[in-house]
């Protein structure tokens, strides 16, 4: 059939408005993904969505969360970090709208990674409301509960945390090897404020304290002083206390309101030789059930411990937190030649060097933890194994911020798939030969009856 030039005329139009029409669709859908973002979760439990907890922390925020990596384009043993990191911050990214990410390669921009104080390579810094926080990928520390966590106390806002000074005491925000600076500096980032208190002086412990750290005085605390810290204990106040070796220079009265037990000795582990490590450092082995271990199965060290445990009429609920030297032992001291136990002097392990006390006092929830190990927290042993994290976690629980949350990993179940030898044969075969056969003939057959 011939077309007339009207019917040409008709079919050029409708060519026309189907292409403006095809055009309007796609600026349209173009559009609509600009402005609307949804997607769907349809992994097996929804592994790739956040939980209803991380969701909740986020919805409470109110105010932009900025988080800047400093991550080079091509780290030496890792690669490009920026990729992993960009899809873990993905759905915090989704579920707020203004949390935002960049990236600052420390490699090209150097004093800007030197003026945030970062430590190794694809570290984390989240700003919010003014108060930041960081976060160490390399060192495990990139997952949804550690992240979700920071947020809780990026939100709360600042807490103050008193550290005993005066007598000798390792130091929240020293330098030296034997001070806790570097602890201090990551608690200031989580949201602490410190400050150091000097007894001899004030005329008491705050009450608004969140806790109060002493860290191995050196010379002996005065019985005023002590008085001060066992009222501020009876009245409801949370203590974390460093035990060093040796004498406790007049903080007996303090073990005593406690119901402590510190026999001398330093712990000796033949395990820490293995890898490379004194006899002196005791490697955790097993962890409690209480609040600040529940799930924690990293590894930690404390160097010259020395062991702790409760008399039976403690007035405090004790819980174990840290046991070390499954077959090690407690010796009088510093082991000297060739590590051998002595059955008549050394007492066997396993050896619990950190407790949990709580109690109920005058309406408020008490709390204590007590690590025989000043320099489990110093600045010179504060990176081996998870020392840090544990350390946080005890600061945490003692600030009594039931808020922290702790998120279970959703687990998902086998998805692979396992073939016997003659199916992945059969499959292998097919998608190789069969099927490309199978549309080379479909193909001629279209062919030839297209042809007839």
């Amino acid at each position: 059939m011939k077309a007339d030039s009207r019917t040409r005329r008709q079919l050029a139009l409708q060519d026309g408005l189907f292409l403006v029409l095809y055009l309007a669709v796609l600026g349209l859908v173009g559009y609509v993904t600009q402005v609307d973002h949804r997607q769907w979760d349809v992994t097996q439990n929804g592994r790739n969505s956040l939980t209803s907890q991380s969701r909740h922390v986020l919805g409470a925020m109110h105010g932009p969360v900025t988080v800047t990596i400093y991550a080079a384009p091509q780290d030496p043993r890792y690669g490009d970090l920026r990729a992993p990191i960009r899809r873990f911050l993905a759905p915090y990214a989704r579920a707020k709208g203004n949390f935002d990410v960049k990236f600052i390669d420390p490699t090209a921009n150097p004093q800007a990674a030197r003026t945030a104080g970062i430590e190794s390579d694809g570290e984390m810094v989240v700003a919010y409301r003014g108060r930041t926080a960081t976060l160490q990928p390399l060192k495990g520390e990139l997952n949804e509960q550690t992240f979700t966590n920071l947020l809780v106390r990026l939100a709360r806002g600042p807490r103050l945390l008193l550290y005993l000074d005066g007598d000798g005491e390792r130091n929240l925000e020293g330098r030296a090897n034997y001070d806790l600076g570097d602890f201090g500096r990551r608690l200031k980032a989580a949201g602490f404020t410190l400050d150091r208190l000097d007894l001899a002086l004030a005329q008491d412990v705050p009450a608004n304290a969140a806790a109060l750290v002493i860290a191995g005085p050196t010379v002996d605390v005065s019985r005023g002083e002590v008085d001060k810290i066992v009222r501020y204990v009876r009245r409801g106040g949370h203590l974390l206390w460093l035990i060093d070796q040796g004498s406790l220079h007049g903080l007996g009265p303090i073990a005593d309101a406690l119901g402590l037990v510190l026999p001398p000795g330093v712990v000796v582990d033949p395990a820490a030789v293995n890898i490379g490590a004194p006899p002196t450092f005791a490697l955790a082995t097993s962890y409690g059930s209480q609040a600040i271990t529940r799930g924690f199965d990293l590894d930690t060290v404390f160097p010259l411990a020395r062991a702790i445990s409760a008399r039976p009429d403690t007035p405090f609920k004790v819980s174990p937190l840290v046991e070390v030297a499954q077959n090690g032992w407690v010796a009088p001291g510093i082991p000297q030649g060739p590590l051998r136990f002595d059955r008549l002097r050394d007492i066997r392990g396993p050896v619990t060097v950190a407790l949990a006390l709580e109690r109920k006092a005058d309406g408020h929830d008490s709390r204590i933890v007590v690590v025989g190990s000043g320099d489990f927290l110093s600045n010179s042993y504060l990176g081996n194994g998870a020392n840090l994290n544990l350390g946080l976690n005890m600061v945490d629980w003692l600030a009594n911020d039931e808020r922290l949350i702790s998120i279970v990993p959703l687990p998902t179940r086998d998805a692979g798939l396992h073939l016997t030898r003659t199916w992945a044969a059969v499959i292998s075969i097919g998608f190789a030969f069969a099927l490309p056969l199978a549309l080379a003939v479909t193909g001629v057959v279209v062919w030839r009856r297209r042809r007839r």
